[in-house]
């Protein structure tokens, strides 16, 4: 087996908070242990056009506090041909690359295991806000994108309360509703609609709203995950049905930005540095994971047959807080 010497790292599908923190990881734990580090932009588009720059320490001061990714990232149908992981595999043999790190989602993970097919050692981390890893219970990012909306919904409570409206609100997520449930919890929603549990309007939505108002109360919060849609028609539906005036809000991409809590930068800094530690021991087709609070890894193809579905515990915990 080849000794691993130089490795890369990339960042691949949506930007998330601590990227950066984790790339800073990946650069000085493999300094640390004598390798070179090479980093790779534009994620695996800049692996297979040969867009990639050796990185040293100084590369990666003054960036623990930057949301994104100074790598930049990229989705490449190119590579999921047969031509273009082969022009990978060729360019990582131009630039001497022994194992590569990749940080993203579920369809960078496809690509590091393919990678590692092809015969480059490869170490997945984690890293979408969407807490939508089948084999973490933490994707770095998720924390603070957490945080961004508590935030948000707060102020749009506001001019909720003031205006006696009712606010629904469309937070990220694809086809998972983890950050819905969670600030749902935290900024006491009536109501929260996510992909993963089928919702009746009148059960609801609409009887927490009115049992509400019998009650005196000013304003309303539904939060909905983006992977049920439909923002606009649900308030204009709401106020239809019950006379209260409704906003509809969509977040959008503001959740993706912003500086990285500390809970972030903390993990993303652990799992950065475990996947330096398993390439330097010749230890490829790996995904890093969170599991019981404490920094794991799995086989690849094993970590990429997982399922994960949200807590049944936590949805009746947000159901009875509704009351």
């Amino acid at each position: 087996m080849q000794e691993i010497k130089t490795i890369g790292v990339l960042t691949s599908g949506g930007d998330a908070p601590g990227m950066n923190a984790a790339i800073r990881a990946v650069v000085r734990t493999g300094i640390y242990y004598g390798l070179k580090v090479m980093g790779i932009r534009k994620g695996y588009n800049g692996l297979i056009s040969g867009d990639i720059v050796e990185m040293n320490l100084r590369s990666v001061s003054d960036m623990l506090h930057r949301g994104g990714t100074i790598l930049h990232t990229a989705r490449s149908a190119e590579f999921k041909t047969e031509a273009g992981m082969k022009k990978a595999v060729t360019m990582s043999k131009v630039f001497g690359i022994d194992g590569i790190v990749v940080i993203g989602g579920d369809g960078s993970f496809r690509g590091a295991r393919d990678l590692s097919e092809l015969g480059i050692p490869t170490v997945a981390l984690p890293g979408t806000i969407d807490n939508d890893i089948a084999c973490s219970e933490y994707t770095i990012g998720f924390d603070t994108a957490l945080n961004t909306v508590k935030d948000a919904i707060d102020k749009i409570r506001d001019t909720a309360t003031s205006h006696q409206r009712c606010s629904v609100i469309e937070v990220m997520g694809k086809n998972a509703g983890y950050i819905a449930v969670n600030v749902g919890i935290a900024n006491g929603a009536e109501a929260i609609i996510i992909p993963e549990k089928e919702f009746n309007f009148n059960n609801d939505v609409l009887k927490p709203i009115i049992e509400g108002k019998h009650r005196g109360k000013k304003h309303d919060i539904v939060i909905l995950a983006e992977g049920v849609g439909g923002a606009v028609e649900l308030a204009q539906r709401i106020q239809d049905e019950t006379g209260i005036e409704s906003r509809a809000t969509i977040l959008g991409h503001i959740q993706r930005g912003g500086s990285p809590t500390v809970m972030d930068r903390v993990i993303a800094s652990q799992m950065g540095a475990k996947a330096v530690q398993l390439l330097k021991d010749n230890i490829g087709n790996r995904v890093i994971a969170m599991k019981d609070n404490k920094i794991v890894n799995y086989d690849i193809v094993e970590a990429l047959e997982m399922t994960k579905t949200v807590d049944e515990e936590i949805l009746e915990l947000a159901k009875i807080l509704s009351l």
